[in-house]
This record gives structure tokens, sequence and C-alpha cells, in this order.
């Protein structure tokens, strides 16, 4: 077999992709600042597994919606039960409640999760069938001044992350009080116009009208622009929730618009409905989604709490933020000879219990060539162990940046390298 057979037979599956080392540091610093934040507003992290149920996810995120009826990875294990992928989150952490009883613990019911879903959808760039999320839950809290609170929460996560002109859409898509009766007049709006509609949303508006409000098509867009608006049908409660919601966005001087189309791609929500989108990202400009699902919990047959959180799409989060990749310092390790490697090891292990990043090559080289190795690697310091250093047990240290160079035992150049103590140069 060639090589490029080879290549073609085990590259990566279609819509995945691989985070190498260099792009890694970005995920990891994005991951740590989110932990940093979403700990100071009392979240804690919960993971579940990324297999779960089939039916889970059929009750949980809809029946009509398309993740369910185009996009889900389903698959029959051998047991003989439909095992599904997690397409998203929500419904994993619903269960995790009810399974666990979570709901009798002390701790307010603040979960964050970072990890991937998978949905088979059509890749496009910053849109895989694996892709990851940096989520946020909140239960059992009505009050509209959570609504708020995650929605600064999620400005002040990108604003660490460098992330600049984004504006966020609120709406509220009501209850089950004041849904059926806009349901009923959006269905007769649509079927009048189904002729105008592709055929998925002539689908949806026979089982679901509201999500043709999703579609990307621009005659379905158009058609939907004469459509009844949810905010017109708003129930007292709803509208009063809504109102309060605004308030609080208004008291942290967050920038909103009222976007009455805003439904969001999944079939649980309830009231508030909220985008956060970069304005210059174009057709694709969601990095941040979200609003409030207050039957869920109940309809999986638990306790009567009501909920709301957020998703940040970590591929498209990371293509707007601006991070500074702090430069790593470490030593290289320059040795002749294998009593002189043994000895780097030694070293090697103590300089990493001074929390020092060290590395040891193995493979025998000339001296000139160890600095050039260290050169090509960005090593700030070469720690020198040759005969002379084995005999005195002090050794040299090269500072690469400012062509300085000291001598000492492990512990003084571990000093120098922490930056707690300055010898004579030799």
């Amino acid at each position: 077999m060639s090589t490029d057979q080879l290549k073609k037979e085990i590259s990566a599956i279609k819509g995945t992709h691989d985070i190498l080392p260099g792009e890694v540091r970005l995920w990891q610093i994005a991951e740590s600042r989110a932990r940093e934040i979403f700990e100071l507003y009392g979240y804690r992290e919960l993971r579940a597994p990324v297999i779960e149920p089939t039916e889970l996810f059929e009750k949980g995120t809809g029946a009509s919606s398309d993740i369910v009826t185009k996009e889900m990875y389903t698959f029959t294990d051998k047991g003989g039960r439909s095992i599904t992928l997690r397409p998203e989150y929500t419904p994993s952490v619903v269960r995790a409640i009810i399974e666990h009883r979570l709901d009798l613990q002390p701790q307010p019911l603040r979960y964050y999760y970072i990890g991937p879903m998978f949905r088979y959808d059509r890749p496009q760039k910053g849109r895989y069938r694996q892709f990851h999320q940096i989520d946020i839950e909140v239960f059992g809290e009505k009050d509209p001044a959570v609504d708020a609170e995650i929605v600064e929460m999620a400005h002040r996560l990108l604003a660490r992350l460098g992330v600049e002109r984004v504006m966020t859409l609120v709406n509220s898509v009501g209850c089950k009080k004041c849904r059926p009766a806009y349901g009923q007049e959006l269905r007769k709006a649509a079927l009048a116009v189904k002729d105008r509609l592709c055929p998925d949303c002539q689908r949806k508006a026979e089982v679901n009208p509201l999500r043709i409000f999703d579609c990307k098509n621009e005659a379905c867009r158009e058609a939907a622009s004469g459509f009844p608006l949810i905010t017109d049908f708003l129930c007292p409660e709803c509208r009063e929730h809504f109102q309060k919601f605004r308030e609080y966005l208004d008291l942290y001087r967050l920038e909103y618009r009222v976007e009455p189309t805003l439904v969001r791609g999944l079939d649980y929500y309830t009231r508030t409905a909220f985008e956060i989108v970069a304005e210059h990202l174009g057709a694709q400009s969601a990095i941040c989604g979200g609003g409030r699902y207050d039957d869920m919990v109940k309809e999986f047959g638990g306790p009567d709490l009501c909920g709301i959180g957020f998703a940040m799409g970590v591929e498209r989060l990371l293509s707007v933020a601006r991070i500074q990749i702090p430069e790593t310092s470490f030593v290289y390790f320059a040795y002749l000879g294998q009593e002189a490697k043994k000895e780097c090891l030694r070293l090697a292990r103590a300089l990493r219990s001074e929390g020092i990043e060290s590395l040891v090559e193995f493979k025998d080289r000339r001296m000139k060539d160890h600095f050039s190795r260290a050169n090509k690697l960005g090593a700030e310091w070469v720690l020198i162990v040759g005969e002379d250093e084995l005999r005195k047990g002090k050794f040299q240290l090269k500072d690469m940046v400012n062509s300085r160079q000291f001598e000492g035992s492990v512990l003084e150049l571990a000093a120098i390298i922490k930056g707690k103590k300055i010898l004579e140069t030799t």
C-alpha cells in the first residue's frame, strides 16, 4: 500500500478535526477562563456521559427539531438498545438531576460543562460533526434577574477572551398558556404561503411552524417576514417576565435588541430566548445562545424545577477570540555521555519538583547540536552537564535570551530560573 493510499484510508472522518498541540493552548486558555468566571458566579462542573439512551433526546430536544429528525448519531448497541451520541447537553443534565436527586441537596443547581457534541450536519467553516461546547445551566430560579445575570456572565467571558463587536438579541417565546393560540395563527399563516417554502419548511408548517423562523433559505425568510409575532400573543405573566428581564439587562448596561423572530433551534424553550452574535461574522454569527426551559424537568418525570442556560460553540468562539498565548519558559538539558545523561534525569526531576518545565531528549548529540536543537525549540534556558560539571557537582546554566551563563548547584540554578536569586555570571 502506497503512502498516499494509507493517508487516504486513515484520515480523520469527514466533519471532525484534530486539535494539535499549538492550537490546544488556545483551547486550554479559553476553558480555563470559562471555569474561572463560572466559579465566581457559584457554578460547579458536571460531567455527563457522551452516550445516552436515544429516547432522552427525542423527549427532551423535541421530536420535530432538526437535531432529532436529521442530525443525531444513533446506533443499536450489543444489548439491542438504541444509543445516541449526545447532540446537546441539557437533557443529560436534567436526567442527572432526577437520577441523583440533586434538587434535594443544599447546593445551588448551577452547573457548567465543557465537552464534545455530535450532530450530522453539512460540514463548513467553524461547524463540525464533532464539535465542542461550553455550557451553563441554572435550575430552580424563576426570577428574570437570573436570566439577565447569565447574559451578563456570558458577556464577561467574551470580554475576557477578547471578543469584540457583539450584540445581544432577545425575545420571549411564551409558555404553555399563550403559545397554543400563537401556534394556531402561525400555522394558518404558514399554510397560506406553503408553496413559497422549501420542502423542509413545508413539513415544518404542518408539525411545528415556529421552526420556519430558523430556516436560512432566503425565500422562506421572506415568506416568514409576514407571519404573526409571538410578542403580540404573550400572556400577562410572560409579558411581565420579559419586561423585567429587559430592565435587568438595562441595569447591567448591556446593549440588546428585541428580535421577535428569534426562537432558537430546540422545542423545549419557554419565555426567555437570546443569542449573542458577532456582527462581523455574517450568516453564521451566533457565538452564544440560550434561553429558559421551565417545563422540561417536570416533563421528564422529575420535580417541578424551572431552568435556564446557554451554550457557546468553542470552534466558533475561538475564531473571533483574541487570546494571547503566554510564552513558555523551559530548560533544555545538553549533555555528553551516559553518566551525564543519568545526572540530567536526576536534575530534571529536581527542577520539575520546583515547578520548572524540563526537557531531556534521549538522543546522543554533540554539544553544538544540543544548542542548535535548543534554539529550534525556543528554549529559554540550557543546563549543561559534561565531565567538569559531574566532577565539581556544579552545573552551567545558559540564559539563551540574554546570552548570560551561570554556575551553581541545582537548587541555586532553580532559584535563578524562577527569578528569586541573581548570581554572578561565569
